[in-house]
């Protein structure tokens, strides 16, 4: 299974656990009609947006805790462009997106709708400052 970035796909989240298998990767499943591929960061404003389209991601239920933004999530490729179209789509894992989702859009719309701070496909530096070395998280 490769990522948008080549490489091998990295989980996008067990905690809340995501993907159609719910194994928390962003994966292919010839049974899953929704292609739950794009694995994005949610926004308060892409939770009200696919709620106002019938897709309540928000509200527990049974089998579902329910989510919020800030919480990573596999979401369709079709939900992802519409929200996109519409402004309200969130930052994407490319690291943890299925290479499947340029079916949806090409390379360059996920790197700019991509989180930077996000997955390992960033390179994260040491800082140093006037001599005091500096971890960045």
């Amino acid at each position: 299974m490769n990522s948008l970035t080549g490489r091998p796909l990295e989980i996008c989240s067990i905690d809340p656990l995501t993907g159609y298998e719910r194994d928390g990767f962003c994966k292919n499943n010839e049974l899953d009609s929704g292609t739950h591929v794009v694995c994005a960061k949610l926004t308060d404003d892409f939770l009200k947006f696919t709620k106002s389209k019938g897709n309540n991601l928000i509200t527990p239920r049974e089998g579902f805790p329910g989510l919020k933004a800030n919480q990573k999530w596999c979401l369709c490729g079709l939900r992802w462009e519409e929200a996109r179209r519409a402004g309200k789509a969130p930052p994407v894992i490319l690291g943890a997106t299925h290479k499947s989702a340029l079916r949806f859009n090409d390379y360059k719309t996920y790197v700019k709708y991509s989180n930077k701070s996000g997955g390992k496909h960033t390179k994260r530096k040491n800082r140093v400052k006037r001599g005091t070395y500096t971890r960045s998280k």
